[in-house]
């Protein structure tokens, strides 16, 4: 039932991207309203609350607003795209494992290390390279890998290691990684192509990876490490690497070239393409019926475990919109449009947006779609790469110190530690990352 009822929604819902007619955005709000109430019933600790505080609210500004009854249905779309992209993305994970890409890159995790600080380098890289595919499920793969390793740590620090190796890889994976909803997200909203902005995105990645290796050089290099040498054996890690970032390249190709010929926006591009590329990436290697095998339960359990995102990212979707629809929040609105022409204000107070959204609970989607309605007036003087740039660095950053973000959250529970211990921990380099991220965000709209 909730598979179908799932699935379902999100066929409507691009049926009603390429065809619009009124009768099917009615379709796909009922769609949407009944999947939420399915979803409130799974749904559990802070995406419930979330959730329903969201939903609450947008319940009672559509009141205020006095519009037909039956227009309600009409709010639920705005994070559809979002829940297409969770609903596919199984099918490319199931590829990583099918191809024993995993297994590989953790050979290369522990290979010939003598050091601690060669260690956390490995770590970081693995964390970033499988970030790109295997999104949040990296996390509790390294950790585990790791774990024994790092019982030759004193605890605390073993932890801390954890924490800023595998969050700062990941975070700046998704960086620029063309399958990460907060870049789609961005791109969406400013009206720029991922095309434009990857070499700028890269090369921000390599200058902060840069500086965590040059950190984390000082920091570990006393530590001794032993690793047994049974470890020590061959790969074929170069070959899986090239597999993975040819495939990858393909992946951008074709929803580059999705998004120029119908127009769609690079979300939906995204997850169209998603399908495709995994069979033909299955095919290539000579293993689909061994992907199929694996994928088809991992996107039964995906799914059904999605409830907790539906009925948070529904909610908020409902929540958005009504913001919008009510002009509620106009004065924010007329903060950030006073402030547009101040470039380089306007851009860190976007860089606040995110810090302050981060600490007091919403997730960063939600907070990235809501300014997306905020920054509207704004956008056609302001939208231009360097504001894409700000809106990726600033709001991704919140994955490496946010108590409340989903990377964060299963961290500190495979550690069994508070969260705002990991935000301790990585607060310093994330700062950094946004303050800098602005600046050369700045630096480059001043010269183009």
């Amino acid at each position: 039932m909730v598979l179908l009822l799932y699935t379902s929604l999100i066929i409507l819902y691009i049926l009603s991207v390429f065809f619009d007619a009124a009768f099917l955005h009615y379709i796909v709000g009922i769609a949407a309203f009944l999947t939420l109430l399915t979803a409130a019933f799974r749904a559990k600790g802070l995406y419930f609350y979330s959730g329903l505080l969201f939903f609450l609210i947008g319940s009672v500004l559509f009141i205020m607003q006095d519009l037909p009854w039956y227009h309600f249905f009409l709010y639920f779309d705005s994070m559809l795209g979002v829940m297409a992209l969770f609903l596919v993305l199984p099918f490319l994970n199931s590829i990583i494992r099918t191809g024993h890409y995993d297994t590989n890159l953790n050979i290369l995790l522990r290979r010939n290390v003598q050091g601690f600080e060669k260690l956390y380098r490995r770590s970081f890289l693995v964390s970033h390279v499988l970030g790109l595919f295997l999104n949040v499920a990296t996390i509790p793969l390294l950790k585990n890998t790791l774990h024994h390793t790092l019982k030759q740590f004193p605890r605390e620090k073993a932890q801390a290691f954890l924490s800023q190796s595998l969050l700062r890889g990941y975070a700046l994976c998704l960086s620029w990684s063309p399958m990460e909803v907060m870049v789609i997200t961005s791109l969406d909203i400013t009206g720029k192509t991922y095309i434009e902005i990857v070499l700028v995105m890269l090369m921000l990645v390599l200058l902060f990876t840069a500086a965590d290796y040059t950190i984390s050089f000082f920091k570990y290099r006393t530590f001794g490490l032993h690793i047994a040498d049974s470890l020590q054996k061959k790969s074929n890690v170069t070959r899986k690497l090239l597999q993975m970032g040819g495939m990858l390249l393909l992946f951008v190709c074709l929803a580059s070239i999705f998004q120029h010929y119908f127009q769609t926006g690079y979300l939906l591009s995204v997850v169209i393409v998603i399908i495709p590329i995994s069979l033909l990436w299955a095919c290539l290697i000579k293993k689909q019926r061994r992907y199929l095998k694996i994928t088809i339960p991992h996107w039964k359990e995906r799914t059904r475990g999605l409830s907790n995102y539906f009925f948070m990212f529904l909610s908020a979707g409902l929540f958005v919109n009504m913001l919008s629809e009510s002009h509620t929040l106009s004065f924010l609105q007329d903060m950030f449009y006073s402030v547009s022409h101040q470039t380089l204000f306007f851009y860190v107070l976007i860089g606040l947006y995110f810090f302050v959204t981060s600490l007091v609970g919403f997730h960063p989607l939600v907070s990235i779609t809501l300014l997306g309605e905020l920054l509207k007036p704004s956008l056609p003087d302001a939208s231009s790469i360097s504001l894409t740039i700000v809106l990726i660095t600033c709001s991704l950053a919140t994955v490496m110190y946010s108590p409340f973000n989903l990377s964060v959250s299963i961290l500190s529970d495979l550690l069994r530690i508070n969260p705002f211990k990991i935000v301790r921990w990585n607060l310093p380099f994330a700062l950094l990352y946004m303050s800098v991220s602005i600046f050369i965000a700045y630096t480059i709209g001043l010269l183009l």
